[in-house]
């Protein structure tokens, strides 16, 4: 299967939306239509569902097992779920309970390129529903389409549909998303109603199919021409080799023969040899997770969480950092001096809240309260963070890829946010 996907463009997709509104049945429908799950395994799956008494849950079951067999240890990795249209070739990022969603999209070596949003058309906008498409926002996430699911539940009816498409759209253009209405489409996930097919049950319709319209995604295009970033996800030391550090190329390329520094460290080495699967390449690219070979570089002088560039362009240190942050879920309030983990890129360091600089309407970007005493769940701000210890971090606006973090606390993600300013550290 690799090697048919191979030449063609990917793209990362996440599936965002209310809890019940269908988004595994949509995925496990998507995936059967296109023959990477077989029948007897759906089968198997619709007996199962029967049985409890979920009749219907058959596709959603798919991922869920899926999901379980991962918890068990058995590698199928449902968060890393693939298919491939007429064009394109796409990696699901599941997103089922939002803790992990937000981790997945921030920290995951997978940034989502687009999103599909399931909304319900029998339910219409949850809390959910505006949670999901708003951090999709904050997180840099340009491209969306919206299935608008459970047709089936509404009797196909047309008015129906326009109705919960408009709340929508209302909703979406509030947060700054411009979408044409060639990005809403109506569908039923467990009839497969306008999945690969158009339905015949609405005539009404003129659109595209799902997939169709996922073929219409822009593939994103990658950052060469941007300087090196490349955060380290682990460091090997291997006899006779030296010093192997491995990572995922965010931004510019890496080539056999340059001088590349590792921030905060410093140190600066000579690129040997770059491979992946075993195989030397003659450059890598954003995307690709790459080991490399280092001369001059002592085993103490790179680590997880450490990004490489190049002398004439090192990663930023941060003195402190200006961001944007959303509170996803917090017992208490976040208040001036409070020390989470923040998690950017592979680094994972404590930094302290230094200053609540404003909250903001997420409706109209608007200013709610200047300098607020508290933030609490559901509110967005901006902030100001001192790290604890040296850490490397980049505005959003220059590397997206280093400039997004998921702040976590107590086992669970607390926050989500982007970089609006660096002061670096002085050297």
């Amino acid at each position: 299967m690799e090697d048919k996907m191979a030449g063609k463009p990917h793209i990362n997709l996440v599936f965002i939306g209310h809890v019940d509104h269908g988004k595994s049945t949509l995925v496990g429908r998507l995936l059967y239509e296109l023959g990477e799950i077989s029948e007897q395994v759906i089968k198997k799956y619709k007996e199962e569902a029967e049985k409890t008494g979920k009749a219907t849950f058959e596709f959603a079951w798919v991922m869920d097992s899926l999901k379980e067999e991962r918890e068990r240890g058995v590698t199928i990795d449902i968060s890393h779920k693939k298919f491939q249209t007429q064009k394109n070739y796409f990696t699901i990022i599941d997103a089922p309970g939002h803790r992990d969603f937000v981790k997945n999209m921030i920290t995951g070596a997978s940034q989502a390129d687009a999103a599909v949003l399931v909304c319900s058309a029998k339910d219409g906008v949850q809390p959910q529903t505006k949670e999901h498409a708003f951090l999709s926002k904050t997180l840099g996430i340009k491209q969306m389409l919206i299935a608008v699911n459970k047709m089936d539940a509404v009797n196909y009816e047309e008015s129906k549909f326009n109705e919960v498409k408009n709340d929508l759209n209302k909703l979406l253009t509030s947060i700054g998303y411009k979408l044409d209405d060639s990005a809403f489409i109506p569908v039923s996930a467990y009839v497969g109603d306008n999945l690969k097919e158009k339905s015949a049950k609405m005539p009404w319709y003129k659109g595209k199919t799902i997939l169709n319209t996922l073929d219409d995604l822009k593939v994103p295009e990658k950052p060469v021409d941007t300087p090196l970033r490349l955060p380290i996800q682990d460091v090997y030391t291997i006899t006779g080799v030296g010093t192997v550090p491995v990572g995922r190329v965010e931004t510019g390329v890496l080539k056999p023969g340059m001088k590349i520094v590792f921030m905060p460290s410093g140190a600066v080495g000579e690129v040997k040899t770059i491979e992946m699967h075993h195989e030397q390449l003659p450059q890598a690219l954003p995307g690709d997770n790459i080991g490399f070979n280092v001369r001059g570089i002592g085993k103490n002088d790179a680590k997880r969480g450490d990004v490489v560039g190049t002398p004439d362009s090192p990663p930023t240190i941060a003195e402190e950092f200006t961001a944007q942050i959303v509170v996803l879920q917090h017992p208490s309030a976040i208040t001036v001096g409070y020390t989470p983990v923040f998690h950017v890129h592979t680094a994972q360091v404590a930094c302290t809240f230094t200053e609540l600089v404003k909250k903001i309407d997420p409706k109209t970007g608007g200013v709610l309260e200047e300098k607020p005493q508290f933030l609490k769940t559901g509110d967005v701000a901006v902030v100001k963070v001192k790290p604890t210890k040296l850490l490397v971090i980049e505005t959003a606006k220059n590397f997206p890829q280093l400039g997004r973090f998921a702040i976590r606390d107590m086992g669970q993600t607390v926050a989500a946010g982007m970089v609006i300013e660096v002061v670096p550290k002085k050297a």
